[in-house]
């Protein structure tokens, strides 16, 4: 019984908003892999806005288009990505 208690409880405290962007975040990440990597997607995903990366997951399951490359090349050349990046990149 008491297991239960913890399970409604963890599920009240689940923001419905919160659960939505993490999805969103995911998917962006799956289009973004394979444009630069999977490292280097997470830096992007990190450095990006709500809105970007809804933006971006639009080309889930095709080819990223131009405008999500644009839009991809632009959050990586900011200071936080990049430095994710470079970090990843040594990493390796």
């Amino acid at each position: 019984m008491t297991r239960w208690v913890w399970v409604v409880l963890a599920l009240a405290a689940c923001d419905p908003q919160q659960i939505a962007d993490k999805a969103v975040a995911r998917t962006a990440q799956t289009v973004i892999a394979p444009v630069l990597g999977s490292q280097a997607a997470l830096c992007i995903v990190e450095a990006a806005s709500p809105a970007e990366l809804q933006a971006i997951a639009v080309d889930y399951g095709v080819e990223a288009g131009t405008t999500t490359m644009a839009n991809i090349m632009a959050i990586a050349r900011r200071p936080a990505a990049a430095a994710c990046i470079g970090q990843a990149a040594l990493a390796r």
